[in-house]
């Protein structure tokens, strides 16, 4: 009889110590959630080159892309080089980054990867054919 007190007992014990526990990881998972980039129009990113200061433009397009036409004051790093260069480049990964390709694609492409990176602040505002401000050419 006491046997089965004892299991009873310990088996509660046990069932009440795994609920704890899922609690808390669910709890912790939540708060720990990756960050997202957020997709804004270009119209948007103009507004906050127009009236901020402390971001970085990143065009994500290939050199000679570049050397046609860009944003001014926009920073080189190719797609498939993000990975590779960011942290050098882009040293506070809390800074606003605006993203930009050509149409939209591999901006989308590059934010997912800064955001792998570490990345906290990023803005894509697809590509430089729905541009319709100043640009260097």
């Amino acid at each position: 009889m006491k046997l089965n007190i004892i299991i009873k007992t310990l088996f509660t014990f046990i069932l009440i110590a795994l609920f704890a526990f899922s609690f808390i990881a669910c709890k912790k998972n939540k708060t720990n959630v990756k960050s997202k980039y957020e997709k804004i129009s270009a119209a948007q990113a103009k507004e906050i080159m127009d009236n901020q200061t402390d971001y970085i433009i990143l065009d994500v397009r290939q050199p000679f892309e570049y050397e046609e036409e860009h944003i001014e004051g926009a920073i080189l790093i190719p797609d498939n080089e993000i990975s590779k260069k960011a942290e050098e480049t882009l040293k506070d990964k809390n800074q606003l980054i605006l993203v930009y390709c050509r149409s939209g694609r591999r901006s989308k492409i590059a934010s997912d990867e800064l955001i792998k990176l570490g990345y906290t602040n990023i803005k894509d505002f697809g590509g430089i054919i729905d541009w319709e401000y100043e640009t260097v050419k």
